[in-house]
């Protein structure tokens, strides 16, 4: 008998640690595509790599109807910011003008665009702990 509340208290045990085992996720949503032309590509920044090296993590979404989403799975805990442009020709990078202007509308977490620069980390940042994160971006059109 005390086999079997052992493995009964040992199963229950298990139960529990599984639902605290998942880490948190990013979902993110883009819903002010113009058209459903092309792709939307995401990429996950740390500080160190804002806009100016490759993105810790990476992601990109086909357009249906004017929106486009994607969720980012078992990132470590963690200050983060997101970015993301409409990749209108399916050439895999943002396209700019000469003077450095984007071409292509583009993105940042917390939608904080300065028109007078490029997005801000300070303006970008949002931290993931043991809750998941759930945003909508829009682009600038």
């Amino acid at each position: 008998m005390k086999t079997i509340a052992v493995l009964i208290a040992l199963f229950l045990t298990q139960l529990f640690y599984a639902q605290n085992d998942s880490s948190p996720e990013i979902s993110v949503s883009v819903e002010n595509i113009k058209n459903d032309t092309g792709k939307i590509i995401f990429g996950v920044y740390t500080e160190n790599t804002f806009l100016k090296a490759a993105p810790k993590f990476s992601g990109q979404s086909e357009i249906v109807d004017g929106a486009a989403s994607i969720t980012f799975k078992d990132l470590p805990p963690g200050t983060y910011a997101i970015s993301c442009f409409h990749d209108k020709n399916g050439n895999s990078q943002m396209d700019f003008e000469p003077t450095g202007m984007p071409l292509e509308p583009y993105g940042i977490s917390n939608n904080r665009i300065d028109n007078y620069g490029p997005p801000q980390w300070t303006d970008a940042k949002f931290e993931l702990e043991d809750q998941s994160v759930n945003m909508t971006i829009k682009l600038t059109n």
